[in-house]
């Protein structure tokens, strides 16, 4: 957890005034559902224009039924009245129901825009991100976001239309009245203004300290077993205090500060209703002229018009708050959505090869698994380089093993061939042709990859094995299992291949999850096989059973094999010694043991150390 402290870099800082470009882009997510969004914009005009129409009625009933006399007029108004409020229920049900539709089209469009992005980004940006900035960003951020735009904005409009309406009217009933009551507004902006910034800056600091708590809550979890082992849980949960301590702070900061909004907004909207009040009233008794002829009727409409401009403004405070967290949200899940790709496809070779979601098969070449680097460089971080000047030729069909020290470049190689990361100098070439002018997607969807530690999804060992190939046969899938010896401790359990495996395939012990791996690997019959440590976590028996497989499967296909294990990687066609980023030794197993070099150090250390392990354990 103290990683959390420092990992600031994982958290992007954002600008500290409002992006009105960002609204534009939240704005667009509504109007995909044009006809939702317009359909509310009228439900709020007929809802705003009624409730600007009930004063007048009131000003009617006054002047002319209650001071005129006029009680034969009473059953007419009182229809028009009931049609009116008829309409208005109308209205308001309509709003809400198509708010409500609103609300979940935006948070389904944000989330699969979102997730669709974080398909696309390269592992570079999951190395300098933590999964629980993501989660947040995914789930309150996008629920904070869609709630905001469908409801909130929407009221922002149906406020704007019933002030704009309430200043019309007055302006027009008594102008000299009206610029009383409206002479309250220029300091309620300046309010605005000031309480706008103060709030925002802590909205901003309650997300972030939010994305913090997430991601500790994540490492928790992850590492619960970790946590006991090591008797850590006095000091995580003072840690997770101090977390979740500072985003108490920043959150009661921001609600007092919107505490404070609210009352403001009502003290000066008192003030100008009884402005309007005093002199509405000197006007209807004759003591004062200088604002004309007000009739008892038109005074009652101007107080509850100067009532009324201030509940919709009182109204607007209130969401104003609400839209101080929801910035903090939209910078965060735009920035993810904006997030440019460290590694893409030219226009031109999506126009050819189409992109990894519409790809264009029927132009794609066959691959046949030559591979070569040509005075290769690359940096995860400026000035840091991994790899200098790096050359190597594999032709297609070759079984190559890389070993070296941790960080020596091994993995960095492997991913690169798989344009996992690109080159920051030099060029990789796939079957004689730069695989920049080919798609990602035509690279990768003949790579078959297995790591150290295999993760294997929530569901059954058969839909695990078919993962890269949804269409494939049940004999398919039982044919990957048997080719790996994953068929003999499947058929074992209880439900077979529709075992669920449980999160993470944590309801299998390493060894499982491994074969389970290599068989979905198999089944996506690739042309390049890539194994990054893929047997260093596994019992003995494990591994003869993955080595037997694998002398099957990558016979004619071109293969790198990181291995720690250098029993596993005797029967390669060539192996590199990596140090530094450079090749240091290469050649068979028989011919670096003749060497006496560095790989005749380490495999026979390894060796021994091997014996010494047999000997003890028998």
């Amino acid at each position: 957890m103290e990683e959390l402290e420092t990992s600031a870099l994982q958290e992007e800082e954002f600008a500290q005034k409002v992006d009105f470009k960002l609204w534009r882009k939240l704005v667009k997510y509504a109007f995909r559902s044009k006809g939702t969004v317009f359909f509310v914009i009228a439900a709020n005009i007929i809802v705003a224009a009624i409730d600007i129409i009930y004063p007048l009625l009131t000003r009617y009933a006054i002047d002319n039924i209650i001071v005129g006399s006029h009680t034969e007029r009473i059953a007419p108004f009182a229809a028009i009245y009931v049609v009116f409020i008829i309409i208005q229920a109308l209205g308001v049900l309509s709003f809400i129901k198509g708010c409500g539709r609103l609300e979940m089209k935006i948070a389904f469009d944000i989330r699969q825009d979102s997730f669709t992005k974080l398909q696309e980004l390269p592992f570079s940006y999951y190395d300098k991100t933590a999964v629980g900035y993501i989660m947040a960003r995914m789930v309150s951020d996008v629920a904070n976001l869609s709630e905001l735009i469908a409801w909130s904005l929407v009221d922002i409009l149906w406020s704007g239309a019933y002030v704009i309406g309430i200043v019309i009217m007055m302006l027009v009933l008594n102008w000299k009245l009206a610029l009383l009551v409206i002479a309250v507004l220029p300091p309620l902006a300046v309010i605005c203004v000031y309480f706008q910034k103060k709030i925002l800056r802590h909205y901003r600091d309650v997300k972030k300290q939010n994305s913090r708590i997430t991601g500790a809550l994540n490492e928790g979890i992850m590492g619960a077993v970790t946590t006991k082992t090591l008797v850590r849980e006095d000091k995580n949960s003072e840690e997770f205090r101090g977390e979740t301590g500072r985003m108490r702070k920043s959150a009661v900061r921001a609600a007092v500060l919107s505490a404070m909004f609210t009352p403001i907004v009502m003290c000066l909207g008192a003030i100008g209703t009884g402005l309007a009040l005093y002199a509405g009233g000197m006007s209807v008794t004759g003591k004062w002229i200088a604002f004309g002829t007000v009739t008892v009727g038109t005074l009652a409409t101007f107080i509850s018009y100067s009532t009324g401009i201030f509940d919709p403004i009182q109204q607007l405070a209130g969401i104003f708050a609400e839209m101080q967290s929801a910035q903090a949200s939209a910078e965060r899940v735009i920035h993810l959505i904006d997030t440019p790709c460290d590694i893409a496809d030219t226009p031109e070779v999506i126009e050819k090869y189409g992109t990894s979601f519409e790809p264009k098969r029927e132009n794609w070449e066959e691959l046949r698994g030559d591979v070569r680097f040509e005075d290769v460089s690359f940096a995860y971080k400026e000035g840091e380089k991994v790899l200098e000047h790096f050359d190597l030729d594999v032709k297609a069909g070759q079984n190559i093993a890389l070993v070296g020290e941790t960080g020596a470049g091994k993995s960095t190689i492997v991913n690169l061939v798989c344009r996992f990361y690109e080159p920051t100098a030099g060029r990789i070439l796939v079957d004689g042709v730069d695989y920049r002018e080919r798609s990602q997607l035509w690279l990768q969807d003949r790579l078959g990859y297995v790591l150290q530690q295999p993760y294997l999804f929530s569901t059954t060992i058969r839909e695990n094995i078919r993962y890269g190939r949804p269409d494939a046969t049940e004999e398919e899938v039982v044919a990957a299992a048997k080719l790996v010896h994953a068929d003999e401790f499947i058929s074992r359990l209880e439900k077979g291949y529709d075992t669920e495996v449980g999160e993470g395939g944590g309801r299998l012990s390493t060894g499982q999850k491994q074969l389970i791996s290599f068989a979905r690997v198999i089944l996506a019959d690739p042309r390049i096989f890539v194994l990054d440590e893929a047997t260093s976590s596994i019992d003995t028996e494990t591994e003869q059973l993955i080595q037997s497989a694998i002398t099957k499967v990558l016979k004619n296909r071109t293969s790198f094999i990181v291995a720690h294990r250098l029993s596993t990687i005797r029967s390669a066609d060539r192996i590199l010694v990596i140090r530094d980023g450079k090749i240091t030794e290469s050649g068979t197993h028989a011919e670096l043991i003749k060497q006496h070099g560095y790989y005749y150090d380490l495999y026979t250390t390894q060796f021994k150390k091997d014996a010494i392990s047999d000997v003890l354990g028998a």
